[in-house]
C-alpha cells in the first residue's frame, strides 16, 4: 500500500532529526541489538500511533529491526512533522499522516493504517484501540495485543475492559514506573515550558502559573514553573493531591478562584472542560492558556469562541481572542498538546526509556499473547526494573546490591532475626 503524507522531499531534513535523537536514546539502542538477533516480530505487521516526530521515527525503526512490517500514524494531526513522516517513508515504513489533517483526514489515516491488519499496535489515547473496536471489527482476530502510552488511553482501556468490550490484551506502559516517574513528572515538565516559551517569547520568572491537575504531569510542571521563578497556584479535585500540592509549596484554590490571579494557565487533566466560560471572564488580559493533558478539551476553546467579539491569529501557534470586557486572552496550539503542537515534545533521553518501555512490552506480548486473556495488563516488573537498570548501564553508573545477609534479613520475621 502506497502511504498517504504530504511531501517526500522533505525527507532529509526528517532524517537530519532521527539521526541527532537515536545516539542519545542508549537504552533504545541496547534494546534494538537484541531485537535485531531474536526478531520477536518476524513477519508480523505493528500499526504504531503515536505522535510523529523524531523519538517515534526511531521507536518505528527498532520495532523493525525486530522483523516486523512497520506502518505509523499520528496520534494528534498538530503534533505530526511531516518531514520526519517523509524520512521514515523513505527509509521503507509505511506511514498515514500529515501535519494539521482534518478530522476526516485523521480518521481515514487510521482505518489506512488499520487496512494493513496488524497483529500488534502500540497506541496513544486509545484512538486505535476505539476504532478497532468501533469500526474495524474484522481485525478482532487478527490483533493479538499492544501498549498503550498515556493516562487518557489506560483509563479508556480500563472502561473498555470493565463494560466486557476490550477484546485483546494491552499493556498499560503509562502506569510503569520508568514511564511515570521519569517522562511525565520530567518529559512534561520541561517540554511543557519550553513550548510555551518558545511560542510566546515571554518570560516566567515573576508571573503566576495556574496548573490544573497535580498527577505526575501536573507535578513536573509545577517544579518547572517555581524553578523557572513563578508562583504557581495548582487547582485540584483530589483531597490528597491537594495537600501534597500545598506541602510542596503551592497555593491551592477552585479555577474560579484562581482564574483572577493566572498569567499562564495549563490544564494537565486528562479530562474535558476544565477551563470555561465560567472562568474566562475572571482572567487578566493577556492570560496565556494552554493544554498539557491529551484531548483539546481541556481549555474550552468553543465556549471561548461563542463569548470573544473577535479571533485573530497574534503569532505562530497563538490565537488572539476579545472577550466584550476588552479583556485579550491567548490559547495556543488550539488547545492541543502545547508541548508538541508548538514543540517538539518530551527530551530525547527521558523518551529513551517510555520507548525502551514500548518496544519491550510489545515483545512481551508477542511471545506471551497465547497465555494473555483480553483485558488491561501492567508492564511487567521485571522490564521496569530491566529499562532503568539499562538506563544507568547508558550512563555508565552502577549501584549496589544486596548480600545474601541482607536478603535473609528482610525475609525474616523472627524477632530472632534482629
Amino acid at each position: 500500500m502506497k502511504s498517504t503524507i504530504r511531501d517526500i522531499s522533505l525527507a532529509p531534513l526528517g532524517q537530519s532529526k532521527i539521526d541527532w535523537v537515536a545516539p542519545r536514546m542508549q537504552v533504545l539502542n541496547i534494546v534494538r541489538q537484541e531485537f535485531e538477533k531474536t526478531q520477536p516480530f518476524a513477519g508480523k505487521n505493528v500499526v504504531i500511533c503515536l505522535h510523529l516526530e523524531a523519538k517515534t521515527a526511531y521507536l518505528a525503526h527498532v520495532v523493525r529491526a525486530g522483523g516486523a512490517n512497520v506502518t505509523v500514524v499520528a496520534s494528534n494531526p498538530l503534533s505530526t512533522q511531516d518531514d520526519v513522516v517523509a524520512a521514515l517513508v523513505q527509509q521503507g515504513i509505511q506511514a498515514h499522516a500529515w501535519y494539521n489533517a482534518t478530522d476526516e483526514e485523521y480518521k481515514h489515516h487510521l482505518q489506512l493504517a488499520l487496512d494493513t491488519e496488524p497483529d500488534f499496535i502500540i497506541d496513544d489515547g486509545g484512538d486505535l484501540v476505539s476504532t478497532i473496536h468501533t469500526t474495524r471489527p474484522e481485525l478482532l482476530k487478527k490483533v493479538k495485543g499492544g501498549a498503550e502510552e498515556t493516562t487518557t488511553g489506560v483509563l479508556r482501556l480500563h472502561s473498555m475492559a470493565k463494560d466486557g468490550v476490550l477484546k485483546f490484551p494491552m499493556i498499560a506502559v503509562n502506569d510503569a514506573q520508568c514511564k511515570y516517574l521519569f517522562d511525565n513528572r520530567y518529559g512534561t515538565g520541561q517540554s511543557v515550558w519550553d513550548g510555551i516559551m518558545r511560542t510566546t517569547n515571554l518570560v516566567v520568572a515573576g508571573k503566576t502559573a495556574v496548573i490544573a491537575g497535580y498527577g505526575w504531569c501536573g507535578k513536573g510542571v509545577a517544579m518547572r514553573a517555581k524553578g523557572l521563578g513563578a508562583k504557581v497556584i495548582i487547582c485540584e479535585i483530589n483531597p490528597i493531591k491537594a495537600n501534597e500540592a500545598l506541602m510542596d509549596g503551592f497555593e491551592v484554590m477552585p479555577m474560579v478562584e484562581a482564574a483572577k490571579f493566572g498569567d499562564f494557565f495549563i490544564t494537565v487533566t486528562g479530562n474535558t472542560n476544565i477551563i470555561n466560560k465560567e472562568h474566562f471572564g475572571h482572567m487578566k488580559s493577556g492570560a496565556i492558556l494552554c493544554n498539557a493533558g491529551h484531548f483539546d478539551v481541556e481549555v474550552n476553546v468553543a465556549q471561548l469562541k461563542e463569548i470573544a467579539l473577535s479571533e485573530r491569529t497574534a503569532r505562530n501557534n497563538i490565537t488572539e481572542y476579545t472577550l466584550p470586557t476588552g479583556q485579550k486572552l491567548y490559547v495556543l496550539a488550539e488547545g492541543r498538546l502545547v508541548n508538541l503542537a508548538a514543540g517538539d515534545g518530551h527530551p530525547a533521553e527521558v523518551m529513551d526509556m517510555t520507548f525502551a518501555l514500548q518496544a519491550l512490552s510489545l515483545e512481551y506480548v508477542a511471545v506471551n499473547h497465547h497465555k494473555l486473556s483480553p483485558g488491561v495488563y501492567q508492564v511487567n516488573s521485571e522490564i521496569d526494573e530491566k529499562v532503568a537498570q539499562l538506563k544507568l548501564q547508558s550512563l555508565g553508573l552502577s549501584i549496589d546490591t544486596l548480600t545474601q545477609e541482607q536478603r535473609t534479613y528482610l525475609a525474616s520475621w523472627s524477632p530472632e532475626a534482629d
